[in-house]
């Protein structure tokens, strides 16, 4: 009779953890129809810290066209349109440009309004409970990363219209590290006028891609001899840095919801320890060597990016 009990408690937890399951993706499936189908006009503030960055966000449909944009609302201002599958930059100092892509990259992870069975090797999809953000119902939905190398991503969806209204990177220990928190959301039945003028402006033709990592993987100067599971390269090059105009070995890995950089160089004058620095999610981590210097930047713990960093070797 015991056993029977203890096979009849794990046949019915295994039941209800499928459901949830099931119901945490369908939540994160629904929002991306909802993003995408719904007509909008949202606020949200990006805090890390005591910073805090302001943004505008506005989507619709017209004509038959997906129409967004988003713009960063302090400073020299960042504006990001997209018409369909065409994404144009308008950034401070530099020649807008266009790409082809599905979707804006921006603060929150374009992989959320995509595949986002992509991410289940990596990652459990677990509900949370609910709660109010800005004066609607929430449901909290939680990415739970499969090991220590990696942030969780907590998201709180609108249960009535689908639509996000928080998100925030989670430490192991249940700690916010860097929020986006809506202020405002409208959803109405028609777009904003001023998404209706997207129509009427002209942009830069679509730029053509950076050549993909197996068409550039024969140029690789270094060998990174670690990565936190999931992690496979996107692309690599090489560069001069904005900030030092040093030329670079530059490698863009990603698991599908987290990027990570790593930027290999010759080592600059003066002596300097090797650290990292934290700006909510964001880790810096900079590896000195007699030989080279390392930089990892990317949301992830101080200690993955150190011990990625740390692996980094001149092929034998």
């Amino acid at each position: 009779m015991r056993t029977l009990l203890v096979v009849l408690s794990v046949f019915f937890s295994s039941v209800v953890w499928a459901d949830e399951l099931v119901s945490a993706k369908q939540l994160l499936k629904d929002m991306a129809s909802a993003v995408e189908r719904r007509n909008f006009d949202a606020s949200f503030v990006v805090v890390k810290g005591n910073a805090m960055e302001p943004y505008r966000w506005l989507h619709g449909i017209e004509d038959d066209k997906e129409l967004e944009l988003l713009s960063l609302l302090n400073g020299a201002g960042l504006e990001i349109v997209r018409v369909d599958d065409k994404v144009t930059y308008f950034e401070p100092q530099s020649e807008p440009y266009t790409i082809h892509s599905p979707s804006i990259s921006g603060p929150i992870p374009e992989v959320l309004f995509q595949d986002i069975e992509s991410l289940q090797a990596n990652y459990d999809f677990v509900l949370g409970g609910k709660g109010r953000i800005v004066n609607r119902p929430a449901q909290l939905v939680r990415l739970e990363a499969k090991d220590d190398n990696k942030y969780n991503y907590w998201l709180w969806i609108d249960t009535e219209s689908a639509l996000l209204l928080k998100a925030a990177y989670v430490n192991q220990n249940g700690e916010l590290l860097e929020q986006l928190q809506l202020t405002h959301i409208t959803v109405s039945e028609n777009p904003v006028s001023q998404l209706s003028e997207l129509l009427q402006r002209d942009f830069p033709e679509p730029i053509t891609q950076i050549l993909n990592a197996s068409e550039t993987s024969a140029q690789s100067n270094w060998q990174i001899g670690w990565l936190p599971q999931g992690f496979e390269l996107l692309k690599s090059d090489r560069h001069k840095l904005d900030l030092n105009n040093e030329l670079a070995d530059y490698y863009l890995f990603s698991d599908g919801l987290v990027d990570i950089s790593v930027f290999v160089q010759r080592p600059l004058p003066g002596q300097r320890p090797s650290g990292a620095l934290t700006s909510g999610a964001t880790t810096v981590y900079v590896h000195n060597t007699s030989a080279y210097d390392v930089s990892v930047v990317g949301n992830i713990p101080a200690a993955t990016a150190k011990a990625i960093a740390e692996s980094v070797k001149r092929p034998l």
